[in-house]
């Protein structure tokens, strides 16, 4: 969203907000005396599903049982078929803009203090600092990770991988092999108790 603060042009970010303003509307309409209660998104909202789960928890009675699922919310920070970490500074472009328009303030205020002040860093994995139930689904050939992950744009600039990409049936057995280590860096995805890490490829051999 737009605004303007002294005559020039800023964009702020709304997300937190409009969450919270759904959140307190649905409260007195029946959320506030649930006895169960499950938050869940896909893609992008699955995202979002791990980084609400707690504050979620925190508007429901102590007694309710709440828990919450992530559908195709992973996304892999591995190299894409040119090795470059494309994902990974896509998400770094994410958190400099929302810095950025936010003063240096608006992005960390909504991070769990828990692991930001654990003294690792945070983008190894935050998903053990949730305390709230969750469950993760996810498909090992997600269309978003062998798109936009493995095989974006920019690491395929003449198109080699156009016809695999509407048709995985028109795979060659090289593009199967890649995709099949795709599909190698998603299953090691290993739970232990609450703790989640995700292997480097090499501990995954």
């Amino acid at each position: 969203m737009e605004h303007h603060l002294l005559g020039m042009p800023s964009l702020t970010m709304e997300g937190q907000r409009i969450w919270q303003a759904i959140i307190l509307d649905l409260l007195p309409k029946g959320l506030g005396n649930a006895r169960k209660a499950l938050l869940s998104g896909c893609s992008a909202g699955g995202l979002a599903s791990f980084l609400h789960c707690d504050n979620f928890t925190s508007y429901l009675p102590s007694n309710a049982s709440v828990k919450c699922l992530s559908d195709a919310g992973f996304f892999l920070d591995a190299r894409d078929i040119s090795l470059n970490y494309t994902m990974r500074s896509f998400y770094e472009d994410v958190v400099s803009l929302q810095m950025l328009s936010s003063n240096f303030q608006g992005v960390e205020q909504n991070l769990d203090k828990n692991c930001t002040s654990s003294g690792h860093d945070p983008q190894e994995n935050a998903l053990p600092y949730i305390r709230t139930p969750f469950f993760i689904l996810n498909s090992a050939y997600d269309v978003y990770q062998f798109h936009h992950i493995l095989v974006p744009p920019s690491a395929d600039l003449v198109g080699h991988w156009n016809h695999c990409k509407l048709n995985p049936a028109a795979c060659s057995t090289d593009q199967i092999n890649i995709l099949q280590g795709l599909d190698s860096g998603t299953i090691c995805l290993q739970l232990w108790g609450i703790s989640l890490k995700i292997l480097e490829e090499e501990e995954c051999l």
